[in-house]
């Protein structure tokens, strides 16, 4: 979601470097930036020179401390992997200011365990966000034990900034959106596995039912299967056994039927679209 973020910001008017572990994926990264832009354009949403603007606001780097060295707020973005989070965040409060807010996206692991690291952990907060980022106007604002004031009001200040709307939570398992999306999700997945309907009339239920933009099995497919796998687990270890991943989700995973990002996951996909349904997906 790393390039979702940087886009909003630099719409905001903020400059923006991205930093990412190869080159291929800061390309992709920005090749998906500028096709956003371009459909504002093309819906009339935002001129071309301020589609321009953006664009020269955003700078690519595969070095961190070329990143962070004069940031004074910085969003890590990375796998959801709590050994991972706390590695980026020791290395970005090596190199950023000491000033500088250190923000992580993840969508429910614990903020207070990944702030645990720095040695100023105040700084610390945690910054959902939702996808695509672009288009959805929430941001879940998760204050972790050590979080200071000062840095709250700098995260719901940058939130407001980039035109999102800011919930404040406190640091548990899930947060809010997460605990309940995820419980959503999982039901669904579940009358998948006991045939109560196939994922089109599942996700038309709650899209014409509930107003829900998009259905739970589609989310799950957009969000990454092997992500909802993982916070699963991770919820389920917190909070008991009504979070347990149901078999067919695993065995999706383990088929690398990941979701749009793989091009199969309980939908068929093409070029980001749904172009039909996978077809085990009733298989007990």
């Amino acid at each position: 979601m790393g390039h979702g973020i940087a886009q909003v910001a630099a719409m905001a008017g903020y400059e923006v470097t991205i930093r990412d572990i190869e080159e291929s994926i800061l390309e992709s990264g920005v090749d998906a930036i500028e096709s956003n832009l371009q459909g504002g354009v093309d819906r009339d949403k935002l001129t071309a020179e301020e589609k321009a603007a953006t664009l020269e606001r955003i700078q690519t780097t595969t070095s961190l401390p070329d990143a962070v060295g004069d940031a004074s707020f910085v969003v890590e973005a990375v796998p959801e992997r709590m050994d991972l989070k706390r590695e980026t965040f020791e290395e970005v409060a090596a190199n950023a200011p000491e000033e500088a807010v250190i923000a992580t996206n993840t969508s429910s692991l614990s903020i207070t365990e990944i702030a645990s690291v720095l040695d100023r952990p105040g700084r610390a907060i945690g910054l959902h966000f939702f996808n695509p980022v672009h288009i959805m106007g929430l941001v879940e604002i998760v204050v972790a034990e050590q979080t200071d004031d000062a840095t709250l009001e700098a995260a719901t200040e940058f939130v407001e900034a980039i035109d999102k709307e800011p919930v404040t939570v406190t640091d548990s398992a899930g947060f809010a959106s997460s605990r309940l999306g995820v419980a959503v999700g999982v039901e669904a997945i579940r009358m998948l596995e006991e045939g109560v309907a196939g994922p089109e009339d599942i996700d038309a239920a709650m899209e014409l039912g509930y107003n829900h933009p998009m259905g739970p099995i589609e989310l799950c497919d957009v969000v990454g299967l092997d992500v909802r796998l993982d916070i699963l687990e991770y919820l389920r270890e917190e909070l008991g056994e009504r979070f347990r991943p149901p078999q067919l989700l695993k065995r999706k995973v383990r088929a690398g039927k990941l979701g749009r990002k793989s091009g199969e996951g309980f939908y068929v996909w093409e070029d980001g679209e749904v172009v039909g349904v996978s077809g085990d997906w009733g298989e007990q």
